[in-house]
């Protein structure tokens, strides 16, 4: 199969299929979704959503972060991975938005990671999910799902190689959603360790499964 015609049926399939695809991250303003994304680094968003329901709750704004201290916020997220480090991201998040950002949330990608906690990937998550911009973040199932599907090739070695050729072969409509996507499917069916392939409705053009089946059948 073309790769043209792969990201044609990939599009196709899940345009049908989930037309509606967001974070499963639960936030109500750009403020909580920033933090929740933050927070979300190598943590299921499952646990985010349970830490942050009572986070948002006595921290409601970033001048609420911006006047807290660390042993304040600690015990607050502890139970999540790399809490030291978060916690410190998170103060300093919350005094830059109050100093320099007029305590909102900034939608544009260079600004947002100027932030401290905020990478590529997570100024590409907030830009994408709130501005609805063409922004690609790619996280390990985006990075793995895209290779196995054979959506991007498998020299691409980093994060910023798979979102170039992501984002050059998907129309800037479908960007936004197309990282959900492919983060659901990862999460869900296209399992790192054991695929779900034998419930899984796009191998008619996963390359991966193409490759499974062939070297079974030799």
């Amino acid at each position: 199969m073309r790769k043209k015609d792969r990201f044609q049926a990939f599009i196709d399939h899940f345009s049908e299929k989930q037309p509606e695809a967001t974070t499963e991250l639960s936030y109500t303003n750009s403020y909580e979704l920033l933090v929740s994304v933050v927070l979300s680094a190598q943590c299921t968003d499952k646990r985010v959503n349970i830490i942050t329901a009572k986070l948002f709750q006595d921290f409601p704004t970033p001048g609420h972060l911006a006047s807290s201290n660390f042993d304040e916020l600690f015990p607050y997220i502890r139970s999540i991975s790399y809490p030291n480090n978060k916690t410190k991201h998170l103060l300093g998040l919350g005094k830059m938005l109050v100093d320099q950002f007029d305590s909102q949330v900034p939608l544009d990608i260079d600004q947002l990671q100027q932030l401290p906690g905020v990478g590529r990937k997570t100024a590409n998550v907030v830009a994408s999910t709130l501005d609805n911009q063409p922004a690609m973040p790619v996280d390990t199932h985006v990075f793995r799902v895209s290779k196995r599907l054979g959506l991007v090739t498998q020299n691409a070695k980093t994060p910023l190689e798979v979102e170039k050729q992501l984002v050059k072969n998907i129309a800037d409509e479908h960007i936004p959603k197309a990282h959900h996507w492919l983060i659901l499917h990862g999460r869900y069916i296209c399992l790192a360790r054991r695929p779900k392939c034998e419930s899984c409705e796009i191998t008619h053009f996963c390359r991966y499964f193409e490759q499974v089946n062939r070297k079974n059948s030799n």
